[in-house]
Order: structure tokens, then C-alpha cells, then sequence
């Protein structure tokens, strides 16, 4: 309880202080306290509070060559954005012919059908913000808020979004503005097994550059889970359906602490206080404040502010079904509406009242378009009545000479270590502009390390997964092995190791069907982390395969102990070795393979289906069932790529290649036939009057059929046994290079 106390007097002291030294509109920004102020505020409260500093670090923040409050100035201006998307047409064609169009406007537009209109998302808007300040979007849902923040994220298809985004009067090139902006998803995607201290780590290690030290990182780290008010909960799992984490809202902070760790110049959000308490929220964006005032630009949804946030935003643009109703300063709304005729009464919410207006226009036979003209006059009015003051409304720096000031003043982390001009041209290029700052902060291999050590730390707390798959494979091993149980060396031995080793290959292909689920259940997180360059796409496909690997070993040496010895296998040592390492293979190219499927199927249940239905056709032409010269010409092309083809025919090779071991001995030749049960006397009878026949003596104990006598009437011979654990091992590889090709096509994040 006591610990409770100082936690509430902490805070309320914290917000108190934030409160008391917020600055009016206008002053210096040179006058704000700096973030590391705050956290020594707060540390210096909780001293106060228990006494001492014992159970209290002190935080540092991250001291990148001096940062100042407030960077040079940037501002991102949009001009007549218009997006439109195509939709079916939900009317009832066959009501058409009995209600016909009365006029032409009722007629499809260019581009339309009966079946398909064009719905417009955007209509004409335009608008700016600033570095400094907080831009809000509001609107009920379907207003266009999400939509309006992907036209300016640049995450709407080239070619789909008429209008302009400039960024101090200059486009920006969608490699630059990953690097220089950040986007926080309105779902919170993470790792559910890592606590909110990992979660942070992790994310300090793919956004900051390997030239900071590891303590300045972990300064970064903790001063983020002070200011989102994670301190309780630093060492606590995020968690899931199936283990208990922390609660919503701290979920909430953290998906906004892992987008801002590198400390972005322009900062998106889609709806960031959403699931929150009112505190919560206002403490969240309290601290996107901060943000701003330290030089960024914040550009946020918001679906209906508290009072006392309402107190934080500086600009707010309020939609109604794509088009602006209202855009300007939360101290403008009063006299707004008041000029509309429609005065907010006094100690209403102002932004309560707006919706709740705009909602009552929208169900009225005239909509809001009242409201979206007496906008338009306004803006014209108010730009007219202020046109004195028009010289502030763009930036005097040209983008490079803003970014270079930024990062020289310790702004965009991830960037610090880039080498700028000190005189840059105004004139720069937007070539010369994206090699400003380094597409990624770190080199591959760091990537490589950070991905494989996230991976792995999340999987291990989950043990009951590699727990399941292991005991499918032993109880599978276990059931051939006491079915198969020491094979002997007869004609009908020889069909059941035949069958054996079809039955083993292709299941240690369907046993890897669990590494499915793994990357669906990723996905949107690896979207997320891509989409602003945090890691290559490539090193997380190849993290992807190293952490694979140790897992599918062991279940490789598992299988390969339990079932060799008990069947009876041939080979000795040197036989196990080998049959231990095509059965490896074949796990590796099982898993490429399902993991590429999974970056192409986006559900589960749709990827199982999918994968045991062409793991079937695998084994069906794999040459089990019928050899190669029988297959139909036309089918021909399926027997080559069949997954199960190449470890099946390795080890008929391992088992029947010795030439001095046989498996059909004289009267043996007719256990295969419907004279399999006559007297041996008569057998060898037999046997007698076929030597006379063919000239050569064959007796009881004569060779009729080797090992390699097998393999010709399978068709095995065309390669060596290691050559075909390359091409085994060379399919595995060849999945994995599709698998990254489907995330580099499939993962592109944008609206079409």
C-alpha cells in the first residue's frame, strides 16, 4: 500500500510540475525545461517522498552532443489531398430495370459499373503542422481520420492520393521519411513473452546506432519508461490469450515507446490514447507534448479528447465522411460555431459538443455540407484578418539545412552518426537528401544478432511448443519403430523398408507444419518494424532460419535414435551418421517450405490445408507409389520437384547400396507370387527346370536380387546419396529466397 502512496504522489507531483511550467503559446522555447529536469524532478519527488535515494536510480537521458528543446523549425504542409477507392455497389441490379435513373446524375461516373462505384475517403483537404506543436484529427468512425494519417505517412499506393505532401516545401522521398518519421499502429503488436523492459531494449537496439554505448541505450530505455509511466511494470511479460501480461493501457504505451525510442522528427499515431483511462491518456499525450517541443512534428487521431487534453493540442482538423468541417486551434472553436449559429453553451465540452453537432448535420437531408462551406469562407476570413503574420507560416530553412540542424542538436537518434555538411546547399537534391541520413542504424550482422536473440528469447518462455513437437516426433518414432521392429532381409522385408522410409520422409515434412502459425502470428509486427526501416528484410529472413535450426537438429537426432536400431537398418555408424543427416535435411527443407507458405497465406487454417495438401502430392510422385518410367510424360515435371523425391531415393541409397548383401535368395524369388505357398520341394523343383532353361545353375542358396538390383528397379541411380542431400539441403535454400521475395511483395504496408 505504501508503495502505492508514492507512486500516486509521484505522479501527481510529476503532472503538477509539467503543469506549472507549461508554457503559454508564443514564448521562448528555449525556456522549457529539458526532459532530463523532469526526470531528476521526479526522482528528487520520490526522495522526498521515501526518504532517501535508495530504492530510486537516477536516470540519465541520452546525451547525444548536447540537445537543446527546441531544433530548427520544420512543417509539413498537405494540399488537396483526394483519395478515392472502388467499392461494390450493394444496390439490387435487378430493381434497376424496374427503377430506372431519372437524370444523368444518377448515372455511373467514369470508372463505374453497375456492380463497382468509386467512394471518395479525401476530399480536398489541406492543412499544416508544425515542429513544436500537436496536430489532431477527430471525426467519428469512417470520417477519414486513419486514412488522412496514411496520405501523409506516404502509406497510400504511388499514383492512388491526388494532392501534395511537402515537408518544408519540399517532397520527400518515401526512403527518406522512413528514417525520419515514425508510424504507431492503433493495434498493439508484440512479442507476448518479452517484458516491457525487453520490449524496449529490443527496440533501442534496431532504432539506435551501434556508436552509442550500451549504457546510453539503456538510459534511452529507461527514461521512455518513465516518462509512459511503465516503472511498475518494467520487469513484467507483455502477454496474451494464454498468459497473463499487463493491462491494456500499459500495452498501449509501449507500442508508442517502441515507435519514439530513436526520437523521430515527424511522429504519426492512430489514435494513441485509445483503451486508455482519462489519465492514462492525458499522461500519453502529455508526453507526445514533450515530443513536439523537443523539435518534432506530431500528427495524431483522436476520437474524443478530455478536457484536459483538449488544453494540449495546438491545431485539430475535424472530418466528417473525407471532407474538413472545422480546422484550427482548439481556442477558435467557441467562436466558430458561435458564427455558424450554433454557440457551444458555456461549461459544455467543446469538442463533445462539435461531434455531436457534426453527427446531428450528417443525418440531416443536407449532411454537413453546410458546414463544410461556412469552413471554407472562415478559413478565407481568418487567413485574410492574419495575413500580416503569413510570413510565419512556412519554413525559412530548406529541409536539409532543418535536418542537419536537427541531428546536430541530438535530434533523430538513429541518424547521429550520419555525416552531414555543416554548410549545406539549399539547393540539395532528394538524392542528396536520403544520404543525409542512413537508411538503417545498424550494420546486417547487428540486425542478424538482435533478431535471433529476440526470437529466442521469446520462444524459450513459451517451452511447451518445442514440448508438443518434440513429442510428436517421438511418439511417431516410437509407433515405426515397434511397427518396423528389426526388419529382416526377405523380398517382404524389403517392402516394408521401402514402405518404412516412405512413411519417415514425408513425416518429418508434416511435422514441420507447426513452424506455420510462427510468422502469421509476426506478421503485422514485422510489417510494423519494416515499414520505418528498423531491420532489412533480409536479416530478419535469415534470423528466421538460424533460430530454426537448433530446434529441427535435435529433433532430427531424436527421431534418427529411436527408429534406426529398432528397425534394423544397414549401414553400421557410418550408416546412422548419414541417415541422421538426410532426415536434417529434410526438416530444413520442410520448414523453408512451410515458412514460405506462410508469408504467402494469411491464415492459418488456409496454410494447414494447403500444406498437407501438397505434402500428399510430394509423396504421391515421389516414386513410392509408382517408379519414375510409370508416371505419365505429363506429370513428369512433379516427380522433379517433389520435396520427399530426393531424402526418400538418399536413403534407399544409404540401406541398398552395399553389392555384397542380398535379398533374394532361390526359392525367395517366388515369395512375391501366388507360389509362394507350394512345398519348398516343389520350389526347388522349380528352380531346377528354370536353370536348364537359362543354362545357369541357381540352387537355394544363389543371389538373385542385391541391393543395387533394388535401387535399378526403383530408379534410384541417376545421383549419389550426397547428392542428393546438396539438393535436399538446395530446396531449402531455394524457399527461403521465395520466402523473402513474398515478404518484400506481400509486405509493402500501403493502401491501394
Amino acid at each position: 500500500m505504501s508503495n502505492r502512496i508514492v507512486a500516486e504522489e509521484v505522479t501527481d507531483s510529476y503532472f503538477d510540475y509539467l503543469e506549472m511550467d507549461e508554457l503559454r503559446r508564443g514564448r521562448a522555447a528555449s525556456e522549457m525545461p529539458t526532459l532530463g529536469q523532469l526526470l531528476k524532478h521526479v526522482g528528487d519527488v520520490r526522495k522526498e517522498v521515501t526518504g532517501d535515494g535508495s530504492e530510486t536510480p537516477v536516470h540519465h537521458t541520452l546525451d547525444v552532443g548536447g540537445i537543446e528543446t527546441r531544433s530548427l523549425p520544420f512543417v509539413l504542409s498537405f494540399n488537396n489531398l483526394t483519395y478515392s477507392v472502388k467499392v461494390k455497389n450493394k444496390t439490387n441490379i435487378f430493381n434497376r430495370s424496374r427503377a430506372p435513373p431519372v437524370n444523368r446524375a444518377m448515372t455511373p461516373a467514369v470508372g463505374e459499373t453497375a456492380f463497382i462505384k468509386s467512394k471518395t475517403l479525401l476530399n480536398d483537404i489541406s492543412g499544416e503542422a508544425r515542429d513544436g506543436e500537436i496536430m489532431a484529427f477527430l471525426g467519428a468512425s469512417g470520417s477519414g481520420k486513419s486514412t488522412l494519417i496514411d496520405a501523409l505517412a506516404n502509406r497510400i499506393a504511388k499514383g492512388k492520393l491526388k494532392g501534395s505532401v511537402k515537408l518544408n516545401g519540399e517532397s520527400v522521398e518515401s526512403s527518406l521519411l522512413k528514417v525520419i518519421s515514425a508510424y504507431v499502429m492503433q493495434d498493439d503488436l508484440l512479442f507476448p513473452m518479452l517484458t516491457v523492459e525487453e520490449t524496449l531494449t529490443f527496440a533501442a537496439e534496431f532504432r539506435l546506432p551501434r556508436s552509442l554505448s550500451k549504457s546510453k541505450k539503456n538510459a534511452r530505455v529507461q527514461a521512455l519508461i518513465e516518462q509512459l509511466g511503465l516503472r511498475n511494470a518494467a520487469k513484467t511479460v507483455i502477454g496474451d490469450e494464454g498468459h497473463r501480461g499487463v493491462s491494456g493501457g500499459e500495452r498501449r504505451r509501449v507500442s508508442i515507446g517502441i515507435d519514439i525510442i530513436h526520437d523521430p522528427i515527424v511522429l504519426f499515431l492512430d489514435e494513441p490514447t485509445s483503451g486508455l483511462d482519462s489519465t492514462s491518456a492525458f499522461m500519453v499525450v502529455k508526453v507526445l507534448q514533450r515530443i513536439a517541443q523537443s523539435g518534432s512534428i506530431v500528427i495524431m487521431s483522436i476520437h474524443q479528447p478530455s478536457y484536459r487534453i483538449l488544453g494540449i493540442l495546438d491545431r485539430m482538423i475535424f472530418l466528417s465522411r473525407g471532407q474538413v468541417v472545422y480546422s484550427g486551434s482548439p481556442s477558435q472553436l467557441p467562436s466558430y460555431f458561435g458564427e455558424f449559429g450554433h454557440p457551444i453553451p458555456e461549461g459544455d465540452n467543446r469538442t463533445e459538443f462539435a461531434l455531436d453537432l457534426i453527427r446531428e448535420l450528417e443525418g440531416s437531408p443536407g449532411g454537413t455540407k453546410s458546414l463544410v462551406e461556412f469552413n471554407k469562407s472562415w478559413q478565407s476570413m481568418t487567413k485574410l484578418h492574419n495575413s500580416d503574420a503569413s510570413h510565419n507560416t512556412t519554413s525559412s530553412l530548406s529541409l536539409k539545412e532543418a535536418i542537419s540542424a536537427s541531428i546536430s542538436r541530438g535530434k533523430l537518434v538513429s541518424g547521429a552518426t550520419a555525416t552531414t555538411n555543416s554548410n549545406p546547399s539549399p539547393n540539395a537534391t532528394p538524392s542528396s537528401l536520403s544520404s543525409m541520413v542512413p537508411a538503417y542504424a545498424n550494420p546486417f550482422w547487428i540486425e542478424l544478432l538482435t533478431l535471433s536473440k529476440r526470437s529466442i528469447t521469446n520462444t524459450r518462455r513459451m517451452p511447451e511448443l518445442f514440448g508438443i513437437r518434440l513429442g510428436a516426433v517421438v511418439v511417431t518414432g516410437f509407433i515405426l519403430a515397434t511397427m518396423f521392429w528389426q526388419l529382416d532381409n526377405t523380398p517382404r522385408g524389403v517392402q516394408e523398408r521401402l514402405g518404412f522410409f516412405a512413411f519417415a520422409m514425408s513425416t518429418t515434412f508434416y511435422t514441420t507444419a507447426d513452424a506455420l502459425p510462427i510468422f502469421i502470428q509476426e506478421r503485422y509486427i514485422f510489417m510494423r518494424e519494416t515499414s520505418h526501416n528498423a531491420y532489412r528484410r533480409w536479416s530478419y529472413v535469415i534470423s528466421h532460419a538460424i533460430v530454426a535450426l537448433p530446434p529441427l537438429l535435435f529433433l532430427s537426432l531424436a527421431f534418427a535414435c529411436i527408429t534406426f536400431w529398432a528397425v534394423g537398418l544397414d549401414g553400421g555408424f557410418s550408416g546412422f551418421l548419414f541417415y541422421f543427416v538426410i532426415i536434417f535435411a529434410s526438416f530444413w527443407a520442410g520448414n523453408s517450405f512451410v515458412s514460405f507458405l506462410s508469408g504467402v497465406v494469411p491464415h492459418v487454417m488456409l496454410g494447414y490445408t494447403i500444406v498437407v495438401a501438397i505434402l500428399a502430392y510430394f509423396l504421391l510422385f515421389s516414386g513410392f507409389f509408382i517408379n519414375r518410367d510409370r508416371i505419365p510424360r505429363y506429370w513428369i515435371w512433379f516427380h522433379y520437384i517433389s520435396l520427399v523425391k530426393y531424402p526418400y531415393e538418399a536413403v534407399l541409397q544409404n540401406e541398398f547400396s552395399d553389392v555384397a548383401k542380398c535379398f533374394v535368395r532361390g526359392v525367395q524369388i517366388f515369395d512375391n507370387s501366388p507360389l509362394a505357398s507350394v512345398p519348398d520341394a516343389l520350389k526347388l523343383k522349380l528352380l531346377d527346370s528354370m536353370s536348364n532353361t537359362l543354362g545357369t545353375k541357381i540352387t537355394a542358396s544363389t543371389c538373385l536380387t542385391t541391393g543395387v538390383d533394388l535401387l535399378k528397379q526403383n530408379g534410384v541411380m541417376d545421383l549419389s546419396k550426397w547428392n542428393l542431400v546438396w539438393i535436399t539441403v538446395a530446396w531449402g535454400f531455394f524457399f527461403r529466397i521465395l520466402f523473402y521475395l513474398a515478404l518484400l511483395v506481400g509486405s509493402k504496408n500501403k493502401r491501394g
